[in-house]
């Protein structure tokens, strides 16, 4: 009786723990949920999968200054859709970040080590829209500023995709043709030849995520449990930079990854603190400036993209400011040029005007900039700007970024129509009111140019 009384109370005990067992492993994984989703809960370790890391969401306001923990804000995702991100191993080699280079880094980025990335930089990555489909060379773009930096990065990509592949039809049809691969590899060209040629030709450091913390909190320095934990790679030939990074193209591509924000870290580590130094005058001392709440992109981290150079304007060279002080502009022409217009622009401003170099590159490919919002624009002749006879008629693709945009827009640019065919678009009372923006911006490189959107309605 007395056995039989014992084996109950064993079985009975056994029972309760692999119950309480069960509840452990269901809380376990409704904490990592609300850890990634940061709805409070104070969990920062590295969970065990490759590429991984911990945001600080739950430590910040919309401004970017680090809160007490708890008051993270909710986004807009649902629960159900939880991103994997990954870390990697801290024997794959490289060195550690130290604080003196986090110091410097959030210095040269935010003007001091109290602000941190916000909730759109974060969650901002590099992702194509589905391959074998009319935008398979392009970008998912977010909003903020972020967006520019992924905007910039596409006009590289289709520079690869267009213009570097050999045995490919350079045309529009080929591009919207790619597969996934390809695009993984279109990717990993734009990024290791951006590093490349930020690092002046000569060497290329990409900054992935480690599953250690090598930085702690000091009274001048807030942890954002990301920036801490950088590992950096380097690489004296661009062809074992691409080939790193597409091997660990999960680590830019990935939601959840950081991504666009490891490629701005790695683009400032090639292109140098002391060429930084050396590139930016007294207008620009920071690459970011607050808006609304987050961040935006100064001029200097676009033309770092677009030229390898972290040059503050856009005119040519160099020019004096009011006060005599040297201006820093673009020295020589890069692969992919760039246009703008503002509807509030001042004309009369020579130093906001965009000089030869970025409005005549080497390669028909411009980043916009129109009323502050980014786009690309693009042709498929690559002797378009070579050749003076290709320029009196010619297509151009337009692409947004949009999510309304579902294909890219074909405008046929004629510079050499008659003034009666230009007189019938203009308007008596304003020159501006029936030209998009878009058109503006066309005619600050073209400037008597009449554009056919070719059956789409025109954006305003």
């Amino acid at each position: 009786m007395t056995m039989e009384v014992l084996g109950q109370e064993q079985s009975s005990e056994q029972l309760d723990l692999e119950a309480i067992s069960r509840k452990i492993s269901f809380l376990d994984k409704w904490r990592q949920i609300f850890s990634y989703h940061r709805l409070g809960t104070n969990n920062t370790s590295p969970q065990n999968h490759e590429c991984n890391h911990t945001s600080a969401d739950e430590n910040e306001d919309t401004t970017g200054i680090p809160q007490p923990k708890g008051q993270g804000h909710l986004p807009s995702s649902s629960l159900c859709s939880i991103p994997n991100p990954s870390i990697i191993s801290s024997k794959l080699g490289g060195f550690p970040i130290s604080l003196a280079m986090t110091t410097k880094l959030r210095q040269i980025l935010f003007g001091n080590t109290v602000r941190v990335f916000s909730y759109n930089w974060k969650k901002a990555y590099f992702r194509f829209h589905d391959p074998f489909s009319e935008l398979a060379f392009t970008l998912e773009v977010g909003k903020g500023g972020a967006r520019s930096i992924q905007m910039a990065v596409q006009g590289s990509i289709i520079k690869h995709l267009l213009f570097a592949r050999k045995g490919e039809d350079c045309n529009l049809g080929s591009l919207c043709q790619i597969s996934k691969k390809e695009q993984n590899q279109a990717l990993a060209a734009a990024l290791a030849g951006i590093l490349w040629a930020a690092g002046a030709a000569q060497k290329a450091t990409i900054c992935l995520v480690s599953e250690e913390t090598y930085v702690a909190s000091t009274p001048d320095y807030s942890v954002d449990n990301f920036t801490e934990r950088l590992q950096l790679f380097e690489f004296l030939q661009k062809e074992a930079a691409e080939k790193f990074i597409y091997d660990h193209l999960q680590c830019f591509r990935g939601e959840g990854s950081h991504g666009v924000i490891l490629f701005l870290y790695s683009l400032i580590f090639s292109r140098t603190f002391e060429r930084l130094q050396m590139d930016l005058d007294v207008t620009t001392t920071q690459l970011l400036q607050p808006n609304a709440g987050g961040f935006l992109c100064r001029q200097a981290v676009l033309n770092m993209i677009l030229t390898g150079r972290a040059s503050p304007h856009v005119f040519n060279g160099c020019e004096k400011g009011k006060s005599q002080e040297t201006l820093h502009g673009v020295l020589t022409r890069s692969d992919i040029g760039y246009l703008q217009w503002g509807k509030d622009a001042l004309e009369g401003d020579r130093l906001s005007q965009v000089g030869s170099m970025l409005k005549t590159p080497k390669l028909p490919i411009w980043l916009c900039n129109i009323n502050g919002n980014y786009s690309i624009l693009f042709c498929t002749n690559r002797q378009l700007l070579t050749d003076w006879k290709m320029e009196h008629r010619f297509d151009l693709y337009f692409y947004s970024g949009q999510p309304s945009q579902k294909k890219p827009v074909h405008l046929t640019i004629d510079t050499h129509s008659h003034y009666w065919e230009r007189d019938q678009q203009e308007d008596k009372h304003g020159p501006r009111r029936w030209f998009s923006p878009v058109e503006m911006a066309i005619r600050t490189k073209w400037s008597e140019a009449t554009i056919n959107w070719n059956g789409t309605l025109p954006f305003f």
